[in-house]
């Protein structure tokens, strides 16, 4: 199995200790000039409608997406759809597109927070980084589906990655 845009990786213990201790992470982008993903099981300590600007906004719950540009707000979803201008990650999972559209989406309804996934920074590798990486043993590659992004509680995301999609 080779990394894809849509792969899930898994931190290793050789990772313990560090920010990607117990990290699940979705890789979005794949090209030769590296890769880019965010992490996807850990909870950032304050919700979406605790950041100023959008005060008035629903609740939705923000990750850390990674330690890379960790003053900038990422976002996935499963309804393309919906939402215009989105790229495509693989089946029906999309980054980017019109965000003001999504947070009123949101706030009307009509975008369940169990449709979208709210990040704090992302993860970057350099061409053959993350493949070195997974080499050496700190990642493992997995036979997830891309859309396990956005089922279960957090919590339970890394062990269930780590025990029943382990390949």
């Amino acid at each position: 199995m080779k990394i894809q845009e849509g792969s899930i990786i898994i931190s290793t213990a050789m990772l313990n200790d560090t920010a990607f201790d117990h990290a699940a992470v979705i890789i979005t982008e794949h090209n030769e000039k590296g890769a880019m993903g965010y992490v996807f099981n850990k909870l950032f300590p304050r919700n979406f409608n605790e950041l100023v600007e959008f005060k008035n906004a629903v609740p939705v719950p923000l990750y850390e997406g990674g330690p890379v540009q960790t003053d900038m707000l990422y976002f996935m979803h499963c309804r393309p759809d919906l939402i215009e201008g989105s790229d495509i990650v693989a089946k029906n999972i999309c980054v980017n597109g019109d965000f003001k559209k999504a947070v009123q989406l949101l706030n009307n309804g009509t975008l369940t927070v169990d449709e979208v996934r709210l990040f704090i920074g992302y993860c970057g590798w350099d061409a053959g980084e993350l493949e070195a990486e997974i080499e050496e043993g700190s990642w493992q590659l997995t036979n997830a589906p891309v859309d396990f992004v956005f089922s279960l509680e957090v919590a339970a995301m890394w062990n269930k990655l780590h025990t029943s999609y382990n390949i």
